[in-house]
């Protein structure tokens, strides 16, 4: 069914409706993930429901999830169970959907142990959600998951989480099956948007006053549009670029073996484009990344770092790692921790390696120890712990232009916003300059956050 239809849809449940109804929805997972939700949100709205931020208060609840790590999966149990109470006492809607929903065995496991959940609806069903809930709310239950690759669909409602910083998704699905990630089997193969509706949506975005945009793609870079000339990600990177009124753009996730030289020209040509590149390296180890399937050597991925600090002045690097790969030996595990020491990442995102359900890692043998894992993983974030003052040290006496975005979360007498590079900046001033994009001087470091003062 397509928007037009599922947009009749909202129209005729939002008219059953004779008081007011509440959602509840909790994102667990990536960007993408948050995406998703806000086209959720903005379903549910045009159905007049209202979001609430208490599980309690809510008609319907639903959980977007996650299935990259083993803890998603207990958080969602969790959840389900404080869910239930709210289900037997007022007859809350319980929805489930997002990544772990295309996996079978997590769909049998929902079924079986948590009968009561009420529709079950997949990555590439998400645009059906008004007709899936109206079959809900005439007390069916529903399973709306496909285990093919989704078609991509313009026009779906959306309700943003923020008014000047904006997430757009480019592209859908991965085509790379490295070999300890499950995301080729939940979102299904690459799939890409048409530029022309891209574009169209970031300028709305633009005359709406949204000053920074996010794109979005499990591998972002490798994005294809139409047309019969070869339209990609660096081209869309400087049609981005043209659009009045966008100040920032940053981009996630992009692989390393599809950076391209077209690309790191784009970036470098860019006044736009924000000098932190998340480059994930997920290891060190030239073997262990071919066991990953990662299609790049160590050697490979610190060349490419070389050439983008030559030709992108200020460039800095976040990065992925995943500690305990099976068959990790030590020298592996200590050509990772040479990485971080030559590159001295702004960010690293740490994860213990963890099994997942129908990944080709999964049934390695040589799986490595927990203990030595975890050994592992905390000499890893000691070095990088011992680089983040010395990364700070640099920004030091600086002037940096910062998109104001709220008050700090630790002290409502500051405010807070992020640097060019990514790093929490918090500084003294009014309300009123929320949202307002102002030079700052950096005059202290604190570990994780930079302090400042009006420039």
């Amino acid at each position: 069914m397509k928007i037009k239809e599922q947009l009749n849809y909202i129209e005729q449940v939002k008219n059953k409706f004779t008081k007011p109804h509440y959602y509840y929805i909790l994102t667990m997972g990536c960007q993408l993930n948050e995406n998703d939700s806000e086209k959720l949100c903005g379903m549910l709205e045009k159905m007049e429901y209202q979001k609430v931020e208490n599980m309690k208060e809510a008609d319907i609840i639903v959980f977007n999830t996650c299935c990259i790590r083993e803890n998603a999966e207990e958080k969602l149990f969790g959840k389900l169970g404080e869910a239930k109470e709210f289900k037997m006492k007022k007859g809350t809607i319980i929805a489930i959907g997002g990544c772990m929903m295309q996996e079978p065995h997590m769909v049998k496991k929902i079924t079986e142990s948590y009968p009561y959940v009420d529709l079950i609806f997949g990555t590439h069903t998400l645009h059906k959600f008004p007709e899936d809930l109206e079959k809900v709310l005439e007390k069916n239950k529903i399973q709306d998951v496909l285990d093919i690759d989704g078609e991509v669909y313009e026009g779906v409602p959306i309700k943003r989480q923020d008014k000047k910083k904006a997430l757009v998704t480019i592209m859908y699905g991965c085509n790379n099956f490295c070999s300890y990630c499950i995301v080729p089997y939940v979102r299904g193969r690459e799939r890409s948007r048409k530029q022309e509706d891209i574009l169209k949506e970031i300028e709305n975005l633009a005359k709406e006053g949204y000053e920074e945009i996010t794109l979005l793609g499990q591998n972002v870079n490798s994005y294809q549009g139409s047309g019969e000339e070869k339209y990609g990600f660096s081209h869309l990177l400087r049609d981005v670029e043209k659009i009045e009124g966008i100040q920032k753009i940053n981009f996630m996730s992009p692989h390393p073996k599809d950076f391209t030289d077209d690309v790191i020209e784009a970036i470098a040509d860019s006044k736009k484009v924000t000098r932190i590149i998340h480059l994930p390296l997920q290891s060190g180890s030239t073997e262990v990344l071919k066991n990953m399937n990662r299609k790049y050597t160590k050697e490979q991925y610190l060349t490419l770092v070389e050439k983008m600090q030559k030709r992108i002045p200020g460039i800095v690097f976040s990065t992925d790692i995943i500690v305990g790969f099976p068959g990790e030996t030590e020298q592996d595990f200590e050509d990772t921790l040479d990485v971080v020491k030559k590159v001295h990442f702004e960010q690293v995102f740490m994860f213990i390696y963890s099994r997942r359900k129908g990944t080709m890692a999964d049934k390695m043998e040589n799986q490595v120890l927990e203990e030595i894992k975890h050994k592992r993983f905390e000499r890893l974030k000691q070095l990088v712990e011992s680089q983040i003052a010395e990364n700070n040290q640099k920004y030091i006496g600086t002037v940096q232009n910062i998109l104001v975005e709220g008050k700090s979360k630790n002290n409502d007498h500051m405010l807070t916003g992020r640097t060019d590079t990514n790093k929490v900046v918090i500084l003294e001033g009014e309300e009123d300059l929320i949202g307002k994009t102002i030079p700052i001087k950096i005059v202290s470091e604190h570990m994780w956050y930079l302090k400042g003062v009006k420039s």
